[in-house]
């Protein structure tokens, strides 16, 4: 299926959701061109075309879980994972999480950060596709990576609405993922 869904082929969604990602220039800061999605949230059409493309990845790769990463993540994996008819997991900055939990530290380009996922939220024979809006330096992803291994449980694969080419997020994961795809809807 590879990003393809009832709304058509891979260049039809692609140019769908472009249409929807509005540019927010010097945001958070000058000379950074933000990449907004909440139009493409609020879009029903593209919302939905978004979510069946991510659903038709979890079923293509035999997912059972969906990870969604904090924080748009969530917002487009939750209705992947109703979709496709798998679980939901969160992937949280730590202590945001309640009860016993896995956590993974990364770095950041000035320091560290950690995420974690609770300790009994994955296991063995689970096959987990991640979910998340942007790969750019991949750190985050690269950290969920490692949580999903370190629970007991597979990584399917890798999904991004946008993958930030310019940036070497892709390279970053490539070790991590361990054959596993890395799908980028549109690489910008």
């Amino acid at each position: 299926m590879s990003a393809t869904s009832a709304f058509g082929a891979d260049q039809e969604l692609r140019t769908l959701l472009l249409s929807r990602i509005h540019d927010v220039p010097d945001y958070p800061k000058p000379g950074v061109t933000f990449k907004d999605i909440t139009p493409l949230l609020a879009d029903a059409t593209a919302f939905a075309a978004l979510t069946d493309a991510f659903a038709g990845l979890c079923r293509e790769y035999g997912a059972t879980k969906v990870v969604g990463l904090e924080a748009r993540g969530f917002i487009l994996a939750a209705p992947v994972a109703v979709r496709a008819g798998v679980g939901f997991v969160p992937v949280r900055k730590a202590g945001k999480l309640p009860g016993a939990t896995l956590g993974q530290a990364y770095a950041l380009e000035y320091g560290t950060a950690e995420i974690e996922l609770h300790a009994d939220a994955l296991v063995p024979g689970d096959r987990v596709l991640v979910i998340d809006d942007v790969l750019a330096t991949g750190g985050t992803a690269e950290a969920s990576l490692k949580l999903i291994r370190r629970a007991g449980a597979e990584v399917a694969g890798v999904a991004v609405l946008m993958e930030l080419g310019f940036l070497p997020g892709r390279e970053r994961l490539a070790g991590e993922l361990a054959g596993a795809p890395l799908e980028a809807l549109i690489t910008v």
